[in-house]
């Protein structure tokens, strides 16, 4: 038997089972949100990951549990492989009480202090100075965490990019920076956007060790994050990666999708992060049939089990639907108060 290979070694057997089972869990969780969008079981909007699943399972492997996780409006793997249960996902979907934010998120905007994963983001590179707010947190309280930040390369084009970049840089914050480049930002090409397309370049204009890696490969994905995680927990100040990647669906649910060729979408297919790493472990002997049978029937059942206690979850009552909005203070409570104090 041989061993599946990273670019330092071989990987362990049961690590690549782990990072296919990971990759799998979010493909499945993706495609199960696709079914019950067009059943109309849930609505809103939806941003799906498939195809990206490598940059999600390989960036978050090394990080903590007591580090920090910022996030797009694509979120929903980021969420799952960081501890956000399937059903609690769901249910937030689903617009019940037992969602991660008692169903007033939906899809966009996932959250959970318990795993510290601080969004769900719909404003494009809004996450970037929330990332570096926790990291500012952390560095004058002495802490020794690190908060990775997911956006997309649309963002680049954002001021809050630049700025927060810059403070980064200047302040050491200990933040690593993951840019998921899947070229198309809503449906505009990477090219038509930015003169300078190497986004690791522009980082690297802050004073910011950055790379550029194959998103596609867990592994490579894995490896670079591991080395940037290290650093910027050693005191290295911020990191970036520049992670190459693809949605293999269209940017959202309403989108026509007329932006792209259907040749160039297959061709990016062929580069299936899950099939690549299965190949790569059939071909090591790392695979048998029936332990990727029972992987895909255990994933399956995970997310029949999610399924299932979402849609047995509660609706707001009518009466709450102000709570967190408006205070439930009347008109005058403050004032008389003061005179009472």
């Amino acid at each position: 038997m041989t061993a599946v290979r990273g670019s330092q070694g071989p990987v362990d057997a049961d690590h690549a089972r782990h990072l296919l089972r990971q990759m799998l869990r979010i493909r499945r969780l993706e495609e199960k949100c696709v079914e019950l969008y067009s059943a109309a079981r849930i609505r809103g909007f939806l941003h799906v990951y498939i195809g990206e699943e490598a940059v999600a399972a390989g960036v978050l492997e090394p990080l903590a549990a007591e580090d920090c996780v910022v996030a797009t409006y694509r979120e929903h793997g980021h969420a799952l492989l960081r501890g956000v249960s399937a059903g609690a996902i769901l249910a937030e979907m689903y617009g019940r009480l037992e969602g991660c934010c008692r169903g007033r998120g939906g899809s966009m905007h996932l959250f959970d202090a318990a795993t510290r994963f601080y969004g769900g983001n719909a404003i494009v590179a809004g996450g970037l100075p929330l990332a570096v707010g926790l990291a500012l947190a952390d560095k004058m309280s002495g802490r020794h965490r690190v908060t990775a930040c997911f956006f997309g390369e649309g963002a680049v084009a954002e001021g809050e990019f630049h700025e927060s970049l810059n403070l980064a840089a200047l302040w050491q914050l200990p933040v690593l920076f993951c840019c998921e480049n899947n070229l198309y930002a809503m449906g505009t090409a990477l090219a038509r956007s930015e003169s300078q397309t190497d986004i690791a370049l522009k980082a690297a204009g802050y004073e910011i060790p950055a790379w550029a890696v194959d998103g596609m490969d867990v592994l490579a994905v894995e490896e670079a994050a591991r080395r940037a995680v290290d650093a910027v927990r050693s005191g290295g100040g911020p990191h970036f990666l520049e992670l190459r990647t693809y949605r293999f669906r269209a940017h959202s649910m309403f989108d026509p999708e007329l932006y792209r060729e259907k040749a160039e979408v297959a061709r990016w297919m062929e580069r299936d992060p899950i099939r690549l790493l299965r190949d790569s472990m059939d071909a090591a002997g790392q695979l048998p049939a029936e332990t990727w049978e029972t992987l895909q029937a255990d994933v399956d059942a995970e997310m029949a089990a999610g399924i299932e206690f979402a849609e047995a979850g509660t609706l707001e009552p009518v009466e709450e639907l102000t709570r967190f909005v408006y205070s439930d203070r009347t008109p005058g409570a403050d004032q008389a108060g003061r005179a009472a104090g």
